[in-house]
């Protein structure tokens, strides 16, 4: 499914994750070869996450509310996305989604190329395919889905939409959840903490078979199975958690010395064009290794990172 990526959001959700600590590996199937799930709701009402969810909404969201008259930041809670090995995506949107954005939605998927409606076990759901060119409040709305997507409104509060019409039943049957959850070996590596506001992760594989080729890249990849990343509200900070699984114990120190060391040349550099604040945030970023997993933590302001963002 290709998507223009602003549109994404307005279109998408998936697996109901309400608990206040995110995304469980066991809410991924067992070939989840990517993940991202990121909570709305909780950076509203976090001090850490509000300046977030503004630059999001002026950033993102008011860019859907142009195209499309829906308003994301009012409607949307969750948003939770993953992929399999086999290309199987699924996109899930939680919150109260209007009665209007589901109306807007099924009136521009009824402009495509391709537009059918089917019904499992008495729950509706649709398929979409090529380009469309509906108008939402008198704006113009453009998706592309050359490969076809498949989309529901029929669980309570989310909008489920799949690449496959057998993941489509899967969800329907499961109330929005998978039935093959991932194995404690070998897991996605998910990273989780009880104000967790957006998290994310990828098996490297994936994103090697996508790499442009550069040397470091390519070298880098080489030595790692698995990223994950953490974003959470650590008492009015956004504490950041990154780790890194590595094909041995060997390569992890040796990555773990290279990031230490690019850290320490940063932080301690007298070059003019970096923040005070931000060599702050570089000296009190923790370096670890356990076995072959390599982890990174820090704490940073908000508004520093929405000022690099807005950079």
């Amino acid at each position: 499914m290709r998507v223009r990526p602003v549109f994404i959001a307005a279109l998408f959700a998936l697996v109901p994750v309400a608990q206040s600590a995110g995304l469980g590996a066991s809410d991924l199937p067992a070939t989840s070869s990517w993940y991202f799930h990121a909570d709305f709701a909780a950076m509203r009402d976090s001090d850490a996450g509000r300046d977030l969810h503004g630059w999001l909404d002026r950033e993102v969201f008011s860019e859907v509310r142009e195209e499309s008259g829906i308003d994301l930041a009012a409607e949307a809670d969750r948003l939770t996305a993953f992929a399999t090995e086999e290309d199987d995506i699924v996109f899930l949107l939680e919150g109260e989604i209007s009665s209007a954005t589901e109306d807007k939605l099924m009136a521009v998927a009824a402009t495509a190329d391709e537009f059918d409606s089917f019904a499992h076990r008495n729950r509706a759901y649709h398929y979409v395919r090529g380009d469309t060119h509906g108008d939402g409040d008198g704006k113009r709305i453009d998706i592309d889905l050359d490969d076809g997507a498949y989309f529901s409104f029929a669980l309570e509060d989310k909008i489920v939409v799949t690449a496959t019409r057998e993941r489509m039943h899967e969800l329907l049957d499961n109330r929005g959840r998978v039935r093959d959850r991932r194995a404690e070996q070998g897991a996605l590596l998910v990273l989780s903490a009880e104000r967790s506001l957006v998290q994310a992760g990828v098996q490297t594989e994936s994103l090697a078979e996508r790499s442009d080729g550069d040397d470091w890249d390519s070298s880098f990849l080489r030595n790692a199975r698995q990223m994950a990343v953490l974003l959470a509200d650590a008492g009015g900070k956004l504490a950041v958690e990154a780790q890194l699984v590595t094909v041995d114990a060997e390569k992890a120190d040796a990555l773990a010395s290279i990031a230490r060391g690019l850290i320490a040349l940063q932080a301690f550099s007298d070059d003019e064009d970096t923040e005070p604040r931000v060599r702050e945030v570089l000296k009190n970023t923790v370096v670890e290794v356990d076995d072959t997993v390599l982890k990174l933590t820090l704490e940073i302001d908000p508004a520093l990172v929405v000022a690099t963002l807005d950079d």
